[in-house]
């Protein structure tokens, strides 16, 4: 893990998004990852991939065989990232619910992070929920970078307050 063991909570190592690197670098999780969206789990795995970077809570990436693709649509967005590539972007439509632009991939990742290519992210605060292990994850102020915050997370980030346990007041 990028952050290394240290101290835990709930049974999970306590990270720290400082400590994460820059350049980012893409690692599996252990984690059991779920999404959901009208009442419906619309991607669901164990074998995700999730990016960390300095600063920023980590994303999520599903492999496609886990995804509820028939809730994907492709939009026709695309943006650009300096270090993963051009993203291209999906409106997720579960029942009458749309979201749009809730999910993204990168179809030819730049060198480095070719592991993510075709994986499915989603943006946690456009969902009904995500799940990390059964326990809801937060979403960043704005839900920028679709980074997943857990409760193991700890920090300043962009766009969201620090996260911190009570014993650390003393």
């Amino acid at each position: 893990m990028a952050a290394g063991a240290g101290p835990t909570r709930g049974g999970k190592t306590l990270e720290s998004v400082w400590d994460y690197p820059l350049p980012p670098e893409v690692e599996a999780s252990p984690a059991h990852a779920q999404v959901v969206l009208n009442g419906f789990v619309i991607a669901d795995s164990s074998a995700t991939l999730r990016v960390v970077q300095t600063g920023l809570a980590p994303a999520y990436y599903f492999p496609p065989e886990d995804v509820r693709s028939a809730y994907l649509r492709p939009n026709g967005v695309h943006t650009h990232c300096s270090y993963r590539g051009r993203a291209s972007y999906f409106d997720v439509v579960v029942g009458d619910r749309e979201v749009k632009s809730g999910a993204w991939t990168y179809r030819d990742p730049n060198p480095g992070f070719e592991q993510l290519a075709d994986r499915i992210a989603y943006y946690p605060g456009r969902m009904d929920v995500c799940l990390l292990d059964g326990q809801p994850v937060r979403a960043e102020a704005e839900d920028v970078t679709g980074g997943w915050i857990s409760a193991n997370i700890l920090g300043l980030s962009r766009g969201y307050p620090r996260v911190w346990d009570r014993s650390e007041d003393t």
